[in-house]
């Protein structure tokens, strides 16, 4: 089985920018999105359904924001909106498919801005989502089942996950506190990154590239974009790739697919 996962940063906008040419050619089993920014009847055809693919899309219910989907070759056995926050119920913001003996879920972690609401908000899903992913991984392995969380998490986890780590320590996104949340993910809840597990010493590799300057000729990314798996799955992953633009014209996201094989 092969997952990509990917913020699309509006899918109508990506589909005519090369989200679908990238979608046809793909091989990928499974494809995550989020910051999909539109319901179903909002979307072209070819978006909303591609031949070959059985879509699931989750809108937010603000108008424009958030958005999650997931796109896969089989059809779903099973499909599961929210992790029952009720302040989250209708954000957009996380859904999960059964696929044989694996459960992909696509997740898009609210952003935040230190010394706003926006980070409050942040701080209030993190404090619900972490019990969510303790009991879902004792209900999966409990089954014989395995889940894989794709999506943005909006947070770098070391120093090697984003160019300019120095500058960026009083950030949202790699705020000591929101590092300190994805250890617990890693550690307490017993997840694996699945990229880093495989790549443990390289810096990034980067996922997202601000718009802004030169950030993506420069390489000055962030890698926020992740697979967090079940260890029995992770131990299956054979290998993971960054699906970076070859050049800045050529992109359809700020963000570039993240993409891991398992056997």
């Amino acid at each position: 089985m092969e997952i990509s996962t990917v913020n699309v940063n509006g899918l109508r906008a990506a589909a005519r920018k090369g989200f679908l040419g990238w979608l046809g050619a793909t091989g990928a089993d499974v494809v995550c999105l989020q910051e999909v920014r539109a319901v179903p009847e909002q979307l072209p055809r070819e978006a909303a359904a591609p031949p070959g693919w059985h879509v699931v899309v989750v809108p937010g219910e603000v108008k424009g924001r958030a958005g999650v989907a997931v796109y896969s070759r089989a059809d779903p056995d099973g499909v599961r909106v929210g992790f029952g926050a009720e302040e989250f119920a209708g954000s957009g913001r996380y859904v999960e498919v059964d696929l044989g003996a694996v459960t992909v879920a696509s997740l898009y972690l609210p952003s935040g801005e230190v010394g706003t609401a926006r980070q409050e908000e942040k701080e209030r899903f993190m404090e619900a989502f972490l019990p969510y992913l303790v009991r879902r991984r004792s209900e999966v392995e409990a089954a014989g089942r395995d889940l894989v969380v794709c999506g943005d998490w909006n947070i770098a986890h070391r120093e090697e996950d984003l160019r300019n780590w120095r500058g960026n320590r009083r950030s949202s996104g790699f705020l000591p506190e929101e590092r300190a949340w994805l250890s617990r993910v890693f550690g307490e809840a017993g997840y694996v990154d699945v990229v880093r597990a495989l790549h443990p010493d390289q810096a990034g590799p980067y996922s997202w590239w601000s718009y802004r300057g030169r950030a993506f000729d420069n390489d000055a990314g962030w890698r926020i974009d992740y697979q967090v798996a079940t260890p029995g799955l992770a131990a299956r992953a054979a290998s993971a790739r960054v699906e970076r633009a070859a050049s800045h014209g050529a992109r359809w996201s700020d963000h570039a697919p993240v993409t891991v094989s398992y056997s």
